[in-house]
């Protein structure tokens, strides 16, 4: 088979894993079924479905489904994702999505299918072109300050016992509303 067909029939698996997947999205609120798949650097495949919650922040979208599934499974690295509705046009991948996708394949190819078999192809640094990343190395971000060869933006909070270099002012506390920072018996 050449390279070509090879790769549209790759294409063509994943979609029908992310439309299989769908169909078992729970999306009682929004309605809005999505299924993906993820293929990963081996040629496997992991799906998930979006499963919403009263709670919306607490839903989880089909894109992150597949990937903690892909995950747990022990992969760390992917080529593909294909994202199917049945229930609207092509969908592009949240900014939740697209973050953490970015922490394991920042140049992942992207297919959004939607109704009617309309197709979008994406590339995640495209739609995500500043990722966030954990600093590594002495590298300072625009704008900010290096800090015992450490980056940090101006204003940027220390992490919990992270030690101030000497000669730093304490920040002065913004003070609490009442009741705030105080245990119940008023101390």
């Amino acid at each position: 088979m050449a390279r070509a067909q090879q790769g549209e029939a790759e294409w063509e698996k994943l979609t029908a894993a992310a439309q299989a997947a769908s169909a078992r999205a729970h999306a009682p609120y929004s309605n809005l079924r999505v299924g993906a798949a993820l293929q990963d650097a081996g040629g496997g495949v992991h799906s998930g479905c979006n499963v919403e919650n009263a709670s919306f922040g607490l839903t989880v979208c089909a894109e992150r489904a597949a990937l903690f599934q892909a995950v747990a499974a022990g992969e760390r690295e992917f080529r593909k994702l294909v994202i199917f509705s049945p229930d609207a046009g092509p969908l592009s991948p949240c900014g939740a999505c697209r973050q953490v996708l970015a922490e394991f394949c920042p140049d992942l190819a992207i297919v959004s299918v939607g109704r009617g078999g309309d197709r979008r192809r994406f590339q995640l640094a495209e739609l995500l072109p500043e990722a966030f990343g954990w600093p590594t190395g002495n590298t300072q971000p625009a704008g900010g300050d290096v800090v015992e060869g450490e980056a940090r933006l101006p204003g940027e909070a220390r992490l919990p016992g992270e030690a101030r270099p000497p000669g730093e002012a304490r920040p002065r506390s913004g003070g609490c509303s009442p009741g705030r920072g105080r245990r119940r018996d008023g101390t």
